[in-house]
């Protein structure tokens, strides 16, 4: 992993064949955890991390910069074990955030936890998920706004005074706050 640096931007990109990535991506270097996810409800446009698009200049591949957005806008909460699993994956988390235009999500479990798969399938958009490398897909409460994540806490949560408080301190108040890249 690079360095961290003090604000990690996410950016947001064009190509002119997707099928560019899924050639390049193999080829950076292997220490490089590269990934790129299309925003949803677009037909070309891809957020990806500082560290993917460093790698993607560092191997010329073609790209259309529209915009970037500061990481730290994006606010997570983790659960203890993806905490211990995910910590060196924040921004590549953040960034899938960001492809569903949200502004936060907190972790709710891992694939197979008792309870997931029901609540996932009352509300299939309103969840995401990221594998770690050791292996277990956690389950991320997509939001959309500081509002819906207070409600969601509470909901999700109860009693997690913590977690309330997270919620409440959201950096944005809602997705109308992102930057466009149009």
């Amino acid at each position: 992993m690079s360095s961290r640096r003090l604000l990690n931007r996410l950016y947001y990109f064009t190509v002119e064949d997707e099928g560019i990535l899924a050639e390049a991506f193999p080829k950076f270097e292997a220490d490089i955890f590269c990934i790129a996810y299309k925003v949803v409800e677009t037909e070309d446009v891809f957020v990806t991390t500082a560290e993917t698009k460093e790698a993607m200049d560092r191997h010329d591949v073609p790209y259309a910069l529209l915009a970037d957005e500061e990481s730290g806008k994006i606010a997570l909460l983790h659960s203890q074990q993806s905490k211990e699993e995910l910590s060196d994956f924040e921004e590549a988390i953040k960034a899938l955030v960001l492809a569903h235009r949200g502004v936060a999500a907190f972790c709710v479990g891992v694939n197979g936890d008792a309870g997931i798969g029901e609540m996932v399938a009352a509300s299939p958009t309103d969840f995401s998920y990221f594998t770690a490398p050791a292996g277990h897909t956690f389950l991320w409460r997509l939001l959309l706004d500081r509002k819906s994540a207070v409600a969601s806490v509470k909901k999700l949560l109860p009693g997690d005074k913590k977690a309330l408080e997270w919620a409440e301190s959201i950096p944005l108040t809602s997705a109308r706050e992102l930057k466009s890249f149009h």
